[in-house]
Parts: structure tokens; sequence; C-alpha cells
């Protein structure tokens, strides 16, 4: 039986930069999945949660990602041989608004050796956590937000930090006052528990499966790293730690070591993969 294209579900053609793009797999006979590359980047097919027969792929966009068509191209076994097909999706301008900041100069362009040797160690042992790819799944139910409070800025905004360009913001600030209770967005092992630079008191859960969200600039930590955490659990309260203006909550997501919106991929899994569960 060959391979057929038309049983590979995809939840929008056309996927904003910083957004992600879902992709499910109905049983082919003869079939098994593997992965699916853009480029040089490969992303792994898993098993549905709560829907065996089916598997799945998350497929992140970065926020610099050329608008264009991408070609995915999808690996599988069939006989005992590896082949592919392709398929394109078109990345489009997702049109984010700007904003600006005024901070702490020390933060912006910090010029001491010692603090630029920090930033990118922090960095480094960062994005080694974001590149581990645990294959079991922690997920067994849809995600939460991790405070019910006002967005006051939301993802993808171009940061003027004292009218300088500095990037984009990497994820959702929600309003806190200091000491709130943070909650884990779903079940996860604790990767991270650290007072960084930029992030402040900073807690990286792994949901498996290159799946992480990430909770900045805290006060205090309620979890320690190694731990197993459940949806709802509190990993910490806000606080005003890191370059920031006042307390609140940074949110943040990662797929595969790629920064994308936060709240559009628990929209992504929560209405396709996790509903009603």
């Amino acid at each position: 039986m060959a391979f057929d294209i038309s049983d590979v579900v995809v939840s929008d053609y056309k996927v904003a930069n910083g957004k992600t793009a879902l992709l499910e797999f109905l049983p082919q006979k003869g079939i098994r999945y593997k992965s699916v590359s853009v480029a040089k980047k490969s992303f792994g097919i898993f098993d549905t949660p709560h829907k065996s027969e089916k598997k799945y792929a998350l497929i992140p966009f970065r926020y610099y990602a050329k608008r264009e068509n991408k070609t995915l191209t999808i690996h599988y076994m069939e006989q005992g041989k590896e082949k592919t097909e392709q398929l394109l999706l078109k990345v489009v301008d997702g049109k984010y608004a700007k904003e600006e900041i005024a901070v702490s100069d020390k933060k912006v362009n910090p010029k001491s050796k010692e603090v630029l040797a920090r930033i990118s160690k922090e960095y480094a042992q960062a994005m080694k956590i974001y590149s581990t790819v645990t294959p079991k799944s922690y997920i067994t139910k849809p995600f939460i937000v991790p405070l019910h409070s006002k967005i006051t800025s939301a993802f993808g905004k171009a940061r003027v930090y004292n009218g300088s360009l500095k990037g984009y913001h990497s994820g959702t600030d929600f309003r806190a006052s200091m000491g709130t209770p943070i909650i884990a967005s779903n079940d996860g092992r604790v990767a991270l528990v650290e007072k960084r630079f930029y992030s402040g008191g900073t807690v990286l859960l792994d949901h498996g499966e290159g799946i992480y969200t990430c909770y900045f600039h805290m006060s205090a930590f309620k979890v320690k790293e190694g731990e197993i955490v459940k949806r709802g659990e509190v990993l910490g309260l806000s606080g005003k730690s890191g370059r920031v203006t006042g307390p609140h909550l940074h949110f943040s997501a990662r797929i595969n070591t790629v920064q994308i919106d936060p709240l559009q991929l628990i929209k992504l899994l929560n209405k396709n993969l996790l509903t009603g569960k």
C-alpha cells in the first residue's frame, strides 16, 4: 500500500512567524512514521494523547523565519525501506506591534566581562536544556494559563529598550503584584530552577516530546530541579527580578529550541489533541 498524503491532517497551511503548525497522521497499513524535517531541522512524530491510533508532530516557525513557502519532508518506513513525502506550508507575516520600554542601562547594554560571560553561560545552558527531547510525554490533560490576570504585553512585539531596538518579546506578560503564586501550565519535570541575569527567578518545565514552558522574574521558588509537578501546582511567586520594569510574570514556550507564541501553542494543543481530557 502506497503512502497517502491525504492521511496527513494539517492544522493550517498558512502559519505566522513565531507560531506553530500541528500535523496529525492517520494510521496507514504498512507505514511507520518517523519524523518531519524542515530544511536541516528535524521534528519527532509522537503518539497522540487519548487518540492512540493517530500520531502527531509540532512544527514551530521562528520569529525571524522568512515569509515564504516551506517544504516539510515526512520521513517514514515502508517494507523495511525509508521513504519520504513532501508537503508545503506558507509562513506569513504575524504583523506584530512595537513597544518602547525604559529599563536600567546595565540590563540593556551590559559591558562587564563577568556579566557578559554569565549571559553567555546561561544562554548555552538553556539551549542545552531546550534541545533535549524527552521521548515520553507528561501531558494527559489540557494546558491552563499560569496566572489568571490581565495580559500586559503579548508575544511578538518588537522591543525598543531605551530607544534602541533589541529584538522582540519572546513570551506573554501577565500582570502580577509581588508574591503572587505562579502555577504549572501542565504536568512536567522541572528542568531548571535558577536566578538568571535577564529572566531573573526562572523555572523551566519539560513536558516531554520537545515541549517546554518557561516562567520568568520570580521572587521565590516552590519547586526543585528534577521534581515531577502536576498541572496547577505552585512553582513559585511572582517578582521583578531580571530585566523588568516592575513585577509581573513572563510566560514563554519552546519546541525543540524554537521560541514560539505560548498561548497559540496552548490553544492549538487543547483544541486538536487534548479537548475534553
